[in-house]
């Protein structure tokens, strides 16, 4: 079983920059692809990036694309995303989540088996 805890979540202008980090617990995340979702108030939870174990290849949302970096410290168990040029639109609590998809990493959130609490993120216009 996977333990995954976010932080860094706050409150920041529209422009500024933001990094969160996801740590787990239990497990290593050796071998584990990693993705980040988001879900503001009244809306379905959407994807924002993933990445493979080996750190190797990654995917993003075009709604995000130029903006965020996700990347991963195998031997510290963590999993970040770099936030930067954040626009009102990004505001949303942020969750991280851990599993095994077919290809390494997936853009669904179906693929995942493991999920953290969630950071809240507020971007101030």
């Amino acid at each position: 079983q996977v333990q995954l805890v976010e932080s860094g979540g706050g409150l920041v202008q529209a422009g500024g920059s933001l990094r969160l980090s996801c740590t787990a617990s239990g497990r290593t995340l050796s071998r584990l692809g990693m993705g980040w979702f988001r879900q503001a108030p009244g809306k379905e939870r959407e994807f924002v990036a993933a990445i493979k174990w080996s750190g190797g290849g990654s995917q993003y949302a075009d709604s995000v694309k130029g903006r965020f970096t996700i990347s991963r410290e195998n031997a510290k168990n963590t999993v970040y995303l770099e936030m930067n040029s954040l626009k009102p639109e990004d505001t949303a609590v942020y969750y991280c989540a851990a599993g095994e998809p077919p290809r390494g990493y997936s853009i669904y959130a179906r693929s995942y088996d493991y999920w953290g609490q969630g950071t809240q993120v507020t971007v101030s216009s």
